[in-house]
């Protein structure tokens, strides 16, 4: 499976914006998928996951702000972003788990990841 993130780009602190993971060559329907994004010289950081059942998952920063979904007809993922703040600037990267490895907060439990998207936010 590939994934394609897109989406990211310069937005003002209070906007809002959408990213999208899109999946290839297999469908994802069966596996729990999830953001984490990553800034430099930093780890990369759970942002959300959401699970086969549609079971959902937030950072507590991003909680209320952000929302995780899934579409399965379209084999895509997304992350909806509302009042985006400057600390939100990272590359965001989607990541599939199709070994169900079970702690969907660690980066090392998904095993499949999109090339990352940027994403900056100006005050």
């Amino acid at each position: 499976v590939q994934l394609q993130a897109s989406g990211g780009g310069l937005v003002q602190a209070g906007d809002s914006l959408r990213l999208s993971c899109t999946a290839s060559g297999r469908a994802v329907s069966g596996y729990s998928m999830a953001w984490f994004r990553q800034t430099p010289g930093k780890e990369r950081e759970f942002v959300a996951a959401v699970g086969v059942n549609g079971l959902t998952d937030y950072a507590v920063s991003m909680k209320g702000r952000f929302t995780i979904s899934r579409d399965n007809t379209k084999n895509t993922m997304y992350l909806q972003m509302n009042s985006l703040k400057p600390e939100d600037t990272a590359v965001y990267y989607c990541a599939v788990n199709t070994n169900y490895n079970p702690n969907r907060y660690r980066a090392s439990s998904y095993d499949t990841w999109g090339q990352g998207t940027q994403l900056t936010v100006s005050s």
